[in-house]
């Protein structure tokens, strides 16, 4: 028969074009070549152990799956689409070589329970390394903020002047968003501890196996408990693509906040030539172009996790084929989030902050108007009454052109006899911050307080 499956025993008539065309998945999921072999290993060594191989086929299986590992890495291996997908291209090249070792490699194992393993393994190698890009930027932005401990900027709501900050404060602000990101990809890489190999189809096999000897030899923490589960079970995946939208949508805010930082309306920080663009048509332009990328980019992981929410809502237990649908979104999502993070740690590592225009623009939109309401508070005025003074004062100030950072005493006792001498440190940003006394604040030691505790978190 033509292109004859390995499946294919109780079939008389060739594949259509188009059954092979939809069914394959070689294009994308031969980046499991690593783990798939790992596995496949690890199984023949318990089928060794259990007495349905022996320890000449045993090495003949190794060997010759060393041999296929060493061919994909170096280029060599012609991956074939009527194969369908790594796992028989991997064993129709083993059993080429090695002949009936070969086999019988797949004795005691469906490509259900082998896929599972397959994608949990990459998850939590992937998640590994992208738990060390995360771990990279956290210490980036905390190193970033010792260095500035002293800039002020304006900090904002409703994108309008609120109070003045350190601009430390606010590099941490994101960094405490990722610290929690890399909380979710923990949990996420929990769900991935439990081995599936070892259950077959859905139903469990009938040979003895040893499915603790597969933990042990994968480093898994325990044993799936139910078969059916087992292979129909994509929550791990869908962790691990929630975590990546999560972390999309906060370097996202990161982005956006960079572009307008970058903005002459802004003008807080410069981004270097490296991680910049220019225009075809305007010769003065520098577009802040990885930013938006990352900012654009938070889209696509939203719409990978939807996408799998969206193909395993309606499956019945327990595998359909329905689930070749899971490996693009994931694989997609673990390169977009390596990519952000990435492109996000250069423009910071290489950004210049430009102090002054930070700390001229903290002293405008009246942004100690609270320091000087809570001023009156400390002598005896009521919150709600030291209030309606202040816009009172502020009021008078957008009408009269006067300037609310310079205003005498003489001119505040106009509207409150509560204000003294004193009350000009009240008007002062730089001094606003350091008044800020509770805890998780903006003030020198609290800001000290927070690096300290990002990198014993970090470990670092």
């Amino acid at each position: 028969m033509k292109n004859k499956k390995l499946w294919g025993g109780r079939f008389e008539g060739a594949s259509a074009d188009i059954t092979e065309k939809i069914s394959a998945s070689i294009h994308y999921d031969s980046r499991l070549y690593r783990q798939d072999i790992r596995g496949s290993i690890a199984h023949a060594r318990m089928l060794k152990k259990t007495g349905i191989l022996t320890g000449d086929e045993l090495q003949a299986i190794e060997k010759g799956l060393e041999e296929v590992l060493a061919e994909i890495e170096n280029g060599s291996f012609e991956f074939s689409q009527s194969l369908e997908d790594i796992h028989m291209n991997i064993e129709s090249a083993l059993t080429q070589r090695i002949g009936d070792a070969g086999r019988k490699l797949h004795t005691a194992r469906s490509r259900n329970d082998q896929v599972a393993l397959d994608l949990r393994l990459y998850v939590r190698d992937e998640g590994r390394a992208v738990r060390e890009l995360l771990g990279a930027l956290i210490a980036l932005l905390a190193e970033t903020a010792e260095r500035h401990v002293e800039t002020v900027m304006p900090g904002f709501t409703h994108l309008q002047v609120a109070q003045p900050v350190r601009f430390s404060h606010h590099l941490l602000a994101h960094a405490w968003a990722l610290l929690r990101d890399r909380e979710r990809l923990d949990a996420a890489l929990a769900a991935t501890s439990a081995l599936p190999l070892g259950v077959g189809a859905c139903a469990g096999v009938n040979y003895e196996n040893d499915r603790e000897f597969l933990r042990e030899e994968l480093g898994f923490e325990s044993i799936t408990p139910n078969s059916m589960d087992t292979v129909s079970d994509r929550d791990f995946v869908l962790d691990f693509l929630y975590f990546s939208a999560v972390l999309g949508m906060h370097l996202s805010r990161m982005a956006e906040e960079i572009v307008l930082w970058t903005t002459g309306a802004f003008g807080f920080i410069k981004l270097a030539d490296g991680v910049t663009t220019g225009s075809s048509i305007m010769p003065q332009k520098r577009n802040p172009d990885v930013a938006e990328l990352i900012r654009g980019k938070a889209g696509r992981l939203y719409g990978n996790l939807i996408s799998l929410f969206v193909t395993m809502k309606g499956l019945p237990l327990t595998y359909n084929r329905d689930l070749q649908e899971d490996k693009e979104p994931l694989f997609d999502s673990i390169d977009t989030v390596k990519l952000c993070l990435e492109g996000m740690r250069e423009m910071l590592a290489t950004m210049e902050v430009e102090s002054d225009v930070m700390k001229n623009a903290a002293a405008t939109g009246y942004s100690t108007a609270t320091d000087l309401a809570d001023y009156l508070v400390k002598k005896g005025v009521p919150f709600r009454k030291s209030h309606e003074i202040v816009g009172n004062i502020v009021k008078h100030c957008e009408s009269t052109g006067a300037d609310f950072f310079s205003m005498a005493p003489e001119e505040l006792k106009k509207f409150s006899g509560a204000f003294d001498d004193d009350v000009r440190e009240s008007l002062d940003p730089a001094s606003s911050t350091e008044r800020k006394m509770s805890a998780g604040g903006t003030s020198r030691g609290e800001v000290f307080a927070q690096i300290k505790s990002l990198r014993e978190k970090l470990g670092t």
